[in-house]
């Protein structure tokens, strides 16, 4: 086995979740992650903890299967109305034995791995929506345990970044299996300037000038724990402040379909104009999940340079140094300051804005980030 793969196993259980004797651990992997299960669960048993291995989440085949099945027969289950008031095809109920292991469950890792990117693809984005509607509480549970998203460098994974299976590998190992108290000090710059302010603007190019109230909300140095790799800094916007216009640049996978150039724009926090170039019809489903699908839950800095290149993963593309991200749907509780209000949501959708050329971050009216260089880094941006 490559020795790499353990010390990704390592690294996991080590500084993403502090695996401790007696913790029941939940692996949830595709099949074809299964040196590094096997890694893990070498761990696992080194620390006296108690694994299982599900492909609940991350093996997407049989998802297709049952989805695909379960739309056909929607009419027979019974139609709900979405964000739009529009009847769905199908209802589905949030599984009780599948919430009951996460409940029992006191850490939980899930390996993104696949044999087939757009396996999904066929699936239609209204049978999927209600399906992450059902799937909700069982989101919410696993984000109140100690969890781990994780990537294992497939070969179908480097076929979509259109890079050797090698080279593939080296990019994953380079960005997770990294020295991350370092990454978390080069972070902590941007944590400082962002968690006292009030307002940010993000400004790239003629179509992307956005600004949002931040006042209040934590923001986060993500360093390789819940998301492994790590290396950027978010936060919450205040949900109805976002005011202005985005251009999301950078392609993104969603539904195992490829969207490309999403635009949005928002009033009073409210997406109220949105399109894109290729599979609009997916981003209107998103954006019809619910009340909360047209707001923003995130706002994202992407921070670390060993991630130096698109690769189609949104793991590893949020992180890219030169970029900023923002995601429809749900903040995460640890971005909401006290007393605000935080955007509710059964969707958390990440979209990329490249920052690398004309363009600027702006907090509290001082620019400290321009054309991708950070104030940090040089003396004058």
């Amino acid at each position: 086995m490559d020795p790499r793969i353990r010390e990704h196993a390592e690294i996991i259980a080590n500084h993403s979740v502090d695996l401790e004797a007696g913790d029941n651990v939940v692996v949830d992997a595709h099949p074809v992650a299964e040196d590094l299960v096997v890694a893990l669960h070498e761990v696992i048993g080194d620390r006296g903890a108690n694994p299982i291995t599900t492909s609940q989440r991350t093996g997407k085949r049989q998802q297709r299967a049952y989805l695909r099945a379960a739309g056909d027969g929607g009419e027979a289950r019974g139609a709900s109305e979405n964000a739009s008031g529009e009847t769905a095809s199908v209802e589905f109920d949030t599984p009780e034995h599948e919430l009951a292991l996460i409940e029992n469950t006191d850490v939980y890792i899930a390996i993104r791995a696949s044999d087939n990117v757009t396996q999904t693809s066929d699936v239609d984005p209204e049978t999927q929506s209600a399906y992450q509607q059902a799937q909700r509480p069982i989101l919410e549970e696993r984000l109140s345990k100690r969890w781990c998203l994780t990537q294992f460098p497939a070969p179908a994974n480097a076929q979509l970044a259109e890079m050797s299976t090698e080279g593939y590998e080296n990019f994953v190992w380079d960005a997770v299996n990294k020295d991350w108290e370092a990454q978390r000090d080069h972070q902590e710059h941007m944590v400082e300037l962002m968690d006292p302010a009030e307002e940010i603007r993000i400004k790239s190019g003629d179509e992307t000038d956005v600004t949002m109230s931040i006042d209040g909300n934590p923001t986060i140095n993500d360093h390789g724990e819940h998301n492994l790799p790590g290396g950027e800094v978010f936060t919450a916007p205040q949900p109805d402040s976002v005011e202005g216009e985005v251009l999301f640049d950078m392609p993104l996978y969603h539904q195992g379909r490829e969207i490309t150039d999403v635009y949005l724009e928002f009033e009073g926090g409210e997406v109220v104009q949105h399109s894109a170039a290729k599979n609009e019809a997916v981003l209107t489903e998103v954006l019809n999940t619910d009340d909360g699908a047209r707001r923003l839950g995130e706002l994202g800095i992407g921070m670390n340079r060993d991630i130096d290149r698109f690769t189609y993963n949104m793991l590893f593309d949020e992180k890219m140094g030169d970029t900023v991200h923002m995601a429809v749907g749900r903040a995460y509780d640890d971005t909401v300051g006290e007393g605000n209000e935080a955007n509710d949501s059964a969707v958390h959708v990440d979209m990329i804005v490249d920052m690398s050329e004309d363009s600027f971050i702006e907090i509290d009216g001082e620019i400290v980030q321009r054309d991708g260089t950070f104030r940090f880094e040089e003396n004058e941006v």
